[in-house]
């Protein structure tokens, strides 16, 4: 969609929203706050055992049937239309509750490959095939968290239906951590088997205390980009390097040459990581391979930023290669989520029903956060939306890591152990707030 009438639909949109009420709001935080607050007394032992029975049977990118299959049940209770298999794995669940506007509330269904080391006693012991070998699956990202959350703020929001009007588009998406879930609902018709939405909100669990609720109008997250690099060369006996090319010398250099790209090619005050996560080559430490393997990523906020890293990767493989004077290496690309951009009128006309509801504890983000998510692919696709945080951390957990100098285990550790209760009534007032906001 060019630029241009993006803009004019998201203005159109937002519009749209603003009338549907006053910038101030009908809302009667107070008294809302404290109706969800006594159906969560009721309803959390529920979500707790929802919780934990996801987070020890995680699964992985397009394998979330049984997650999937989970939520659907759980939607169909409380009086949904659910469509399953809709971008594969992803679920659509559709409550209409007379004349308004249709708000879309996403999670993710999937978990990450790698073992879990928390120590609890609901720990993830899981296993799934991933790129082709079995691997330890861990919800070490928190999704488990967003996923009991939106069931309790459906919950909610349908006791508490009279009270507003409108359409509720509940959406499990599948493979957020592959950056292709998003992409892969909309290509299966999300907008146009379904309501389109007026709006979209979506919620991400980090590392900070819990309680905390965070966010920014405008850009929200970093743009994403995957690289995979295919270095070849000549295998030999490890006692005869002479006759090599040894291809994990040229990764090696690689992966430290890099770093220049980022320390002398881009601007100091912009943005930008490229890291490198995985390097597979080899089979015994007595053999010099033929290839090897080098798995990265980008992230960056500014387009040519981002463009000036790409760049810097290729050709800093070509160089690496060079050296070792190597056959030229395999290059590839895989461009994930473009940045999350928060609607400036939603963000305004929610903040306040925060402010209200957490008081300090809900607080503006300065500036985005560094992590990457594809949720932006709605928002590129025509839906404004709010994206925020909600801190996991038990604040004297957190407050002690601090007290140490030190930071608590975050997302995509195996140490990552966000507290639930808090996580999760936080995530569900916060969610079932905004949406009472903009439908009543």
């Amino acid at each position: 969609m060019r630029p241009v009438f993006r803009s004019i639909l998201l203005a159109g949109a937002a519009a749209l929203i603003a009338s549907s009420a006053s910038a101030a709001g009908k809302l009667d935080v107070v008294r809302a706050k404290a109706q969800i607050d006594a159906g969560l007394a009721k309803d959390y032992g529920h979500l707790d055992a929802l919780y934990r029975d996801i987070h020890q049977h995680p699964e992985l990118a397009f394998q979330e049937n049984e997650t999937a299959a989970k939520l659907a049940k759980e939607m169909r209770a409380l009086g949904f239309e659910v469509t399953e298999h809709v971008g594969k794995t992803g679920i659509v669940a559709i409550y209409r509750n007379g004349p308004g506007p249709t708000v879309m509330v996403r999670t993710e269904l999937d978990a990450l490959p790698m073992e879990e080391k928390t120590g609890l006693p609901y720990a993830s012991h899981a296993t799934q095939m991933w790129n082709g070998k079995p691997s330890p699956v861990a919800h070490s990202c928190g999704h488990d968290i967003h996923m009991a959350a939106w069931v309790g703020a459906a919950q909610q929001l349908v006791a508490m239906k009279s009270q507003w009007h409108g359409t509720l588009m509940f959406i499990g998406q599948p493979a957020e951590e592959a950056i292709g879930g998003a992409k892969a609902m909309i290509a299966d018709g999300l907008f146009t088997r379904f309501p389109k939405p007026d709006l979209g909100f979506a919620q991400h669990v980090t590392p900070a205390p819990a309680g905390l609720v965070s966010y920014r109008a405008g850009v929200n997250t970093s743009n994403a980009d995957g690289f995979e690099i295919t270095f070849y060369g000549k295998g030999a006996h490890g006692s005869r390097p002479q006759l090599s090319i040894d291809p994990v010398m040229e990764a090696a250099r690689f992966t430290v040459d890099v770093q220049s790209v980022i320390s002398r090619e881009k601007d100091p005050a912009a943005f930008g990581v490229a890291g490198v996560g995985a390097i597979q080559a080899g089979s015994a430490g007595n053999i010099i391979p033929d290839q090897a393997i080098v798995r990265g990523t980008i992230r960056s906020y500014d387009t040519e930023v981002r463009r000036k890293l790409k760049d810097g990767v290729a050709r800093t493989a070509r160089a690496a290669a060079a050296m070792e004077g190597a056959p030229e290496p395999k290059v590839d690309f895989d461009q994930g989520a473009d940045a999350v951009v928060n609607d400036a009128a939603i963000t305004a006309r929610t903040a306040p029903v925060f402010k209200a509801a957490f008081g300090a504890r809900a607080v503006e983000a300065p500036a985005p956060g560094s992590a990457s998510e594809d949720y932006s692919a709605y928002v590129i696709a025509g839906v404004p939306s709010l994206y925020w945080s909600l801190g996991g951390i038990d604040p004297k957990v957190y407050a002690d890591y601090k007290a140490k100098g030190q930071e608590p285990p975050g997302n995509h550790t195996p140490q990552f152990a966000p507290a639930p209760e808090p996580s999760i009534k936080t995530g569900v007032e916060a969610m079932t707030l905004a949406v009472l906001n903009v439908l009543s």
